[in-house]
């Protein structure tokens, strides 16, 4: 696997790769890597003649109260798991390379980037689109993989590379769980025991929800109360939202409805997690 520290570098080496016509796919991440990770990865190589991906935790998505200084960070581990597993290109930049002393320019999807987490935390769609667009005009990639558990951020992304003109495919794919039912998440190693037991309680607030419809329920007030209920359950989760969602707009759902994004996040402890279902797909 080549690893990249530069722009420059990593630019050269795509375009190399995709001599000849060779479909490339990407997967961008952050690092401290877990088996949803691993399934973007496998999902881009059943698609693609060659992957790359990239490690660089944004510091433009985490607001002055994150956890930014101590996200997870297991470099050397990540670069193994990710050379093991086929990988041929990797981007692993430096905070100054992707953004050098006096740059200012971001980019902002207006009218999306402040629903769901935007609302909860503001300015950080702004980062991951600035981050996604320098790393899509960087890589050039055919094909992009995101993980569905960010929902809000592939449908951002989405909107993005249409209304920018990327020619870049974006793959959504599906969330990966632990045996309990727990998405996974890089976060996830921030909680001791007793929160991990917690921390399921979003998963069975979605499963609440997901029975209900499945019983015919239709109504959005009565699915949304369903899952806060569930949510309440557990009394040291603090529900930061828990909404019935367009999958594309973000749009809040109202009345009867025929399917939509079931949206849930929640603090466990000083851990924010996430995590959603489709109806209706």
């Amino acid at each position: 696997m080549k690893i990249c520290s530069s722009v420059g570098d990593m630019r050269a080496a795509c375009r190399a790769a995709r001599h000849g016509g060779k479909r490339l796919g990407f997967v961008p991440t952050m690092g401290a890597l877990h088996g949803g990770h691993m399934s973007l990865v496998r999902t881009a190589e059943a698609s693609c003649d060659i992957v790359a991906a990239s490690i660089f935790v944004n510091p433009l998505q985490f607001g002055p109260k994150e956890d930014f200084a101590r996200y997870p960070r297991s470099f050397d581990g990540d670069c193994a798991l990710l050379e093991q597993q086929g990988v041929e290109l990797l981007f692993a930049p430096s905070v100054d390379e992707m953004y050098p002393a006096g740059a200012i320019t971001g980019v902002t999807v207006e009218g999306l980037s402040d629903k769901l987490d935007g609302r909860s935390r503001p300015g950080h769609f702004r980062g991951v689109t600035t981050v996604v667009a320098k790393l899509f005009h960087i890589v050039e990639p055919d094909a992009a993989f995101f993980g569905q558990k960010d929902a809000a951020q592939v449908a951002i992304i989405r909107r993005m590379a249409q209304d920018l003109n990327f020619a870049v495919e974006i793959v959504a794919c599906p969330i990966v769980r632990e045996a309990d039912g727990l998405a996974m998440s890089s976060r996830n190693a921030y909680l001791d025991p007793l929160q991990r037991k917690q921390a399921v309680v979003l998963h069975r607030s979605l499963l609440r929800v997901r029975k209900l419809w499945d019983g015919g329920e239709r109504g959005v007030a009565k699915l949304i109360a369903a899952g806060k209920e569930e949510i309440a359950s557990e009394p040291s989760v603090r529900l930061d939202y828990f909404e019935v969602v367009d999958a594309g707009s973000l749009d809040p759902l109202k009345g009867s409805v025929d399917g939509g994004l079931v949206a849930v996040a929640a603090f466990v402890g000083a851990t924010r997690l996430i995590d959603n279902i489709v109806l209706g797909a």
